[in-house]
């Protein structure tokens, strides 16, 4: 592991146990065993220690995402794997979450893009899952990019909940919420 890489895990650590805005680069500097002047060597500032956190998590995510849709058969079955890894992926990465749902961090553009290429990947594995279903005779969607929106909104509507408790039913839910999408919840 080189200095930066140090630097790297040593603020990762740091922002996931106080949060971004608590955590100041003295912290950085003592936790990482660097001084500031080796922080600012490869690093402007906390922000860009952040960006490159919240760069490396994202790719993290996106590789256990991909792993998750190559092990799974049917449309359905990549749809659930899918949402139980995306959930378990975004706990374990609490600093690309911080960075989701952190309105203080919306001041910085580099945040609003990572969570609009994360927003129009997730809707692009929607879609492709949605028209391997109607492909295979599956699903029968009328309009695939609304109904690929709705599912990754109603994705990161029981985000939070999963992220911010220990004791939810990540399968159970993901598989009620599955159940809503493929059946409904009209009477046949």
């Amino acid at each position: 592991m080189d200095e930066r890489d140090r630097i790297i895990e040593a603020a990762r650590e740091l922002f996931a146990k106080y949060g971004f805005k608590k955590t100041t680069m003295d912290e950085i500097a003592g936790k990482s065993r660097k001084g500031k002047s080796t922080l600012y060597y490869y690093f402007k500032s906390k922000e860009e220690i952040l960006k490159a956190i919240v760069d490396i998590e994202a790719e993290e995510l996106k590789s256990k995402l991909e792993l998750a849709l190559k092990e799974s058969n049917s449309p359905q079955q990549k749809l659930k794997n899918y949402i139980i890894t995306r959930m378990k992926a975004m706990k374990a990465l609490s600093n690309l979450y911080v960075a989701f749902k952190d309105e203080y961090l919306e001041m910085y553009d580099f945040i609003n893009q990572v969570r609009k290429d994360y927003d129009d990947y997730e809707i692009g594995v929607f879609e492709n899952i949605l028209k391997n279903g109607i492909n295979e005779g599956i699903f029968d969607v009328k309009d695939v990019y609304l109904t690929a929106y709705v599912m990754a909104m109603a994705t990161k509507g029981i985000e939070y909940k999963f992220a911010t408790s220990n004791d939810w039913e990540i399968e159970k839910n993901v598989e009620t919420l599955v159940n809503i999408l493929f059946n409904g919840i009209a009477e046949r």
